[in-house]
């Protein structure tokens, strides 16, 4: 990777080259006759419109072979390893618009035994984070009859035998390139591939003929997905289609928001005087001075008040674009942005954590195989 920022499906860190990742990768642009397919001929998703979802790996080719009739699924999914913050929510949001645009069945895999190998929890720490996670995605408002959560140690019996499959598959050699893995990892880290390849195969071993599969992510999830990209033919599995986004800023600046950085995060279980305080002492393109700003102005490229917007909660072009004129003009202060943002998070939450609460009832249809919790 190159120098001064590092992108592994565990790790992210430093200022992050988009396009120097994609060429790193090797997957595709998203271009204006691409999102025009998606989008159906419709008004594109504003995350498709700014860049947010980026770049793909044959993409076109599901969503032309959907345009025939032919059936596909949407499969993404989370580590459970802690509270959902918005980071989280961003890309499942997006995965809703696709799921209402298309019609069509998600599956949402949750890692608890992924999080067991690689961070210092017990399983019934990750069972438990995977239950709360759940509701969160579940709140969206996806279809609870085409919707289908999957927990690894709970639907093992079915993923197994996909897994072995793909194991068998993957040489240590390729393991090692892919991932960095050395002589310290134990082996059930080495192993873990398998098991997120699974959920992509699973339609086609469930209908007994080829169905394929469409995987909105976070670009971190690219290394994974090479791989199962790469067996799949050989199992007579189709590749599976990925559609990858950008990560969601922290509040400090940084190009992706941490778990770890509790004041750079805002979770879905903060309250409104914390993320007063998180959003107030957020990183600005602001001048040092009031009177700075008005002359010269501000740097949206920089602000994560602005990312923020442009990310999640600012939907309407029109009134992003207004946010960044007067941004730019010195016409608007920070602690005005940062006031409205906080504002705009607070109303969001809110009405988050009633839909969670509601969310409880579809828990048990949406298990796969009808697992309880």
């Amino acid at each position: 990777m190159a120098e001064g920022f590092k992108v592994t499906p565990w790790e992210v860190s430093g200022d992050i080259d988009y396009e120097e990742l994609q060429r790193k990768f090797g997957t595709t642009p998203l271009d204006a006759v691409t999102v025009g397919k998606i989008s159906k001929g419709g008004e594109p998703h504003f995350m498709l419109r700014r860049g947010v979802f980026y770049s793909h790996r044959d993409i076109n080719a599901i969503i032309d072979a959907a345009g025939k009739g032919k059936p596909f699924v949407l499969y993404t999914g989370r580590g459970p390893s802690g509270d959902t913050h918005l980071g989280h929510l961003m890309p499942w949001v997006f995965c809703k618009w696709l799921q209402d645009t298309f019609g069509v069945p998600m599956y949402f895999q949750m890692t608890d035994d992924e999080k067991f190998l690689f961070r210092d929890m017990t399983l019934e720490e990750t069972r438990a984070m995977a239950y709360d996670n759940a509701l969160d995605f579940v709140a969206l408002g996806f279809d609870p009859a085409k919707t289908k959560i999957i927990l690894d140690t709970e639907n093992i019996r079915t993923l197994y035998p996909i897994a072995l499959k793909v194991a068998k598959k993957i040489t240590f050699s390729t393991a090692r390139a892919v991932f960095g893995f050395d002589n310290s990892n134990n082996i059930g880290t080495i192993f873990f591939t398998a098991i997120q390849a699974a959920p992509a195969f699973l339609p086609t071993e469930e209908a007994g003929e080829e169905v394929l599969c469409l995987i909105p992510c976070g670009i971190d999830q690219d290394p994974h997905f090479r791989v199962a990209r790469d067996v799949a033919p050989g199992l007579g599995y189709p590749k599976p289609s990925l559609i990858y986004c950008k990560m969601f800023p922290s509040l400090g600046g940084g190009d992706k928001m941490s778990s770890s950085d509790e004041m750079g995060t805002i979770f879905v279980t903060d309250g409104p005087k914390a993320v007063k305080k998180k959003v107030g002492r957020a990183f600005t393109g602001g001048r040092v001075t009031v009177e700075e700003q008005r002359e010269l102005g501000g740097n949206p490229d920089v602000c994560a008040v602005y990312k923020y917007n442009y990310c999640l909660f600012e939907p309407d072009d029109s009134k992003l674009e207004a946010m960044e004129r007067k941004c730019r003009a010195g016409e608007i202060l920070c602690g005005e942005c940062k006031q409205d943002l906080t504002a705009k998070i607070n109303v969001f939450l809110e009405g988050h954590r009633a839909a969670r609460e509601e969310a409880k009832a579809h828990m048990g249809s949406m298990a796969y195989g009808g697992f309880e919790w």
